[in-house]
């Protein structure tokens, strides 16, 4: 019996001296660790840190897309889950031209047509040359620490964790109240 349980406890001491010897593997990272500045359609500077503790759900946005009434269940979702979720509007005009008009411009739109009260920023660029810091963040593992991917369309979604760590992201044929994203907040 005694031998059997050294041989356990030096079979368990050479596995943790293996386990120690290991890469770490790459931990995710936090949008809140960046110094990442952008402003509201109002030209207020947004500080991320201020929703440390909640959600993000953070989406690129468009006034005259297909999916452009996904709004409407964005506003659903703010409402439901605001105590524990913030959603984060990015206008884009990059796919299809389909956000073309200004800051108050897509504010009186988003609020007339859909009554959006959530925050939403300046308009920007989410791929290419001129990508925001913020969407490089989202897009790349080699920044974000959890997964690559390529903005496809209008109204792709990323989730983050209270921590600012990417869960992951929904394509726009996801919308805002499926239950993959509601199952996560």
């Amino acid at each position: 019996m005694k031998v059997m349980k050294r041989i356990v406890l030096a079979s368990m001491v050479a596995l943790l001296g293996l386990l120690a010897c290991m890469p770490a593997s790459e931990s995710p990272r936090s949008l809140f660790d960046q110094a990442f500045k952008i402003n509201s359609l109002d030209g207020k500077e947004i500080n991320l840190n201020d929703f440390k503790g909640k959600k993000l759900l953070l989406v690129n946005t468009a006034s005259e897309c297909g999916f452009t009434p996904q709004y409407e269940e964005l506003q659903q979702l703010h409402e439901k889950y605001q105590d524990k979720l913030v959603i984060i509007g990015f206008p884009c005009n990059q796919f299809g031209h389909q956000e073309p008009g200004d800051a108050s411009e897509i504010k009186a739109f988003c609020k007339k047509n859909y009554g959006v009260t959530f925050l939403m920023t300046e308009k920007i660029e989410v791929k290419g040359d001129g990508q925001h810091p913020i969407y490089k963040w989202l897009t790349e593992k080699e920044e974000n620490g959890v997964k690559t991917s390529h903005v496809k369309w209008n109204f792709q979604k990323y989730l983050l964790d209270e921590q600012g760590r990417l869960i992951d992201v929904f394509y726009s044929t996801t919308k805002p109240m499926s239950k993959k994203i509601t199952d996560m907040i």
